[in-house]
């Protein structure tokens, strides 16, 4: 006999201190007056609303994301995991995560928020290098994310730094060099990303007017295999494309719930879901701006600007999209909507881009290269 279908809820918080020009999120400029506090409140009612959609379900997982959510007040963040543990029921380990940014005065917070609840920090240290930190638009400096990581150890059961690598003239060696440096600062869970030109950002016009440009191919494949080397040697598993942990119970939960296909409630400005009603796989959006997201709470008690129901195919295409990220890749039975082509399988193991396995869809390393390209292939 089952219990309740695992869920997570993730909890958007818009409001940073400064605009990164990498970002393509839903953020705005941090400010003063009553409206963080409103916000705060009408997420609190959302989940109340959004509660009544999925019925009774285990709670695996809260994520504050951004924007920079170490921004809010931690009294607030204990309010909403406070509603959250008692609208569904908590896992006995259930994890409550919190992204930040290394400042100082964001540092000075961080027991107050294991005080509200919060036991797993994901510190967006991006660089140990002051002038990456500069060109990246960082608020902090090298000094300053070292030292909040070294609080953060102190203060949460678990901590996970995010960077950034593929920056403009990065070779191998130099980021071979920082990533150890940021090993020796004590993660459990590393998640490195190449920086990725996003439509819209400020890099995005940089690069289009000639500024700067990105890494080519080549040098870009040469710096992901360095971070798997150096990671790898250091005892870390490359569970996902992008996400590395020492040892299975440092991953991520929230994110395996994204990359598994399991359901999760987005609250907050532009927050998005994904939850099943009636066997039926649903999209959500909730209203982009602040004060919007506060006006439709207030007036009808929940934020969701967009129900939309997937097809099945569409939900295959997604699990797809996800799954294949993960080194334990994706069931074929979760992709049957897809008809995939025994053929088509055969083929791409034997160019080395799939591992065989009869019963799922992984990719090797060397199809995560080139994974997007390889997500196509199979759902086309």
């Amino acid at each position: 006999m089952t219990g309740p279908a695992p869920l997570g809820v993730y909890v958007h918080w818009p409001y940073c201190a400064r605009i990164c020009p990498y970002c393509d999120f839903n953020v705005v400029r941090a400010r003063a007056g009553e409206e963080p506090a409103a916000l705060a409140r009408a997420i609190a009612l959302d989940l109340e609303a959004q509660a009544a959609l999925t019925g009774p379900r285990t709670l695996t997982s809260i994520f504050f994301g951004g924007g920079t959510p170490s921004l809010m007040d931690p009294g607030w963040a204990a309010q909403i995991i406070e509603a959250a543990r008692r609208l569904w029921t908590p896992a006995p380990d259930l994890e409550v995560t919190l992204e930040a940014n290394p400042t100082d005065a964001e540092a000075a917070a961080f027991r107050a928020f294991a005080g509200a609840g919060v036991n797993r920090l994901s510190l967006g240290l991006q660089s140990l290098d002051d002038a990456a930190l500069a060109f990246l638009g960082r608020n902090h400096d090298a000094v300053a994310g070292r030292r909040a990581a070294e609080t953060a150890r102190a203060v949460f059961p678990r901590l996970s730094i995010d960077l950034i690598y593929a920056r403009p003239g990065q070779m191998p060696a130099a980021w071979a060099d920082e990533l150890a440096r940021a090993l020796a600062l004590g993660p459990e869970h590393v998640s490195p990303y190449q920086l990725t030109i996003e439509a819209g950002t400020a890099f995005e016009r940089a690069v289009r007017r000639g500024r700067w440009a990105p890494p080519d191919a080549d040098t870009g494949a040469a710096l992901f295999e360095t971070t798997q080397a150096v990671l790898g040697n250091a005892g870390f598993e490359a569970y996902e494309v992008s996400n590395h942990a020492r040892g299975a119970d440092a991953r991520s939960r929230h994110n395996l719930i994204y990359w598994r296909g399991q359901d999760y409630l987005g609250c907050g400005p532009g927050a998005h879901g994904r939850i099943t009603i009636g066997g039926v796989r649903q999209a959500t959006y909730a209203e982009p701006k602040p004060a919007d997201y506060i006006r439709r709470v207030t007036r009808t008690g929940m934020s969701l600007k967009t129900r939309q129901p997937l097809s099945p195919r569409e939900a295959a295409e997604e699990r797809l999209l996800t799954g294949l990220r993960l080194a334990d890749g994706v069931p074929l039975e979760a992709l049957a909507e897809l008809e995939i082509a025994p053929q088509r399988i055969a083929e791409l193991t034997t160019l080395g881009l799939l591992a065989p396995d009869p019963e799922r869809l992984r990719a090797t390393p060397a199809g995560r290269l080139v994974l997007d390209r390889l997500t196509v292939e199979l759902a086309s």
